[in-house]
């Protein structure tokens, strides 16, 4: 049997706060389950973006990287390394929040990172197309890369919020609720039991009169 809840008179006025509190309790037990449910379905799903954007960061860095050897094996790779830091290092973006089932999640915000070759600041006549293609090539990478790094966040928050919303669940499923039901059901035994005595102490007061009254006879 679970534990009653301590300090509560057994009266039939606490009983039937208890039983409005069950009432309560049990419908918070369904609407948090309904809740839960809906959270891990966005979960897996937003998980699934997860691997399919993994797998597109992987093949854009790969092809990335081997334009970059490319380059190095034309130019070399002290002319490269150069040539990269002649360019921008700046990534303007801008950061804002949705809601999914009560949950912020982050939005990231960036501009077209994909530049010509005027905008990148390099010169034209010490490089090569492998360069524009190598750097292009990054710019992409770059791009799916920040789209990663938004859903990620998005996995880690809805992660925590379902851990959070089970943890509530089970709490009124195997404590809270049982916890009260226990409580309303020792009152209810109490209250029965409190009527049987008194209705025990009528009789006798009761046979006590009439053995007085006979008596006075």
């Amino acid at each position: 049997m679970s534990d009653i809840i301590e300090g509560i008179s057994p009266t039939r006025m606490e009983l039937l706060k208890l039983n409005r509190r069950v009432k309560l309790a049990e419908k918070g037990h369904k609407l948090l389950k309904e809740k839960r449910d809906a959270l891990i379905s966005e979960f897996l799903g937003v998980v699934e973006e997860v691997k399919g954007a993994r797998k597109e960061v992987e093949g854009m860095l790969k092809d990335a990287h081997d334009n970059l050897l490319m380059s190095q094996s034309m130019l070399g790779v002290e002319p490269v390394r150069q040539i990269s830091f002649t360019t921008s290092q700046e990534i303007p973006m801008d950061f804002d929040t949705r809601n999914i089932m009560g949950v912020k999640v982050p939005v990231i915000e960036v501009g077209d990172l994909r530049r010509n070759v005027i905008s990148r600041g390099y010169g034209l006549v010490d490089t090569s197309a492998t360069v524009d293609r190598c750097a292009g090539s990054f710019e992409d990478a770059l791009e799916m890369i920040i789209k990663l790094a938004e859903i990620e966040e998005t996995v880690k928050r809805l992660a925590t919020e379902v851990e959070k919303t089970k943890r509530r669940v089970n709490a009124l499923e195997y404590i809270i609720v049982p916890r009260l039901g226990a409580t309303s059901k020792y009152i209810s035994m109490r209250l029965e039991e409190m009527e049987r005595e008194n209705f025990s102490r009528l009789k006798k007061i009761k046979a006590a009169l009439n053995q007085k009254a006979v008596a006075e006879v």
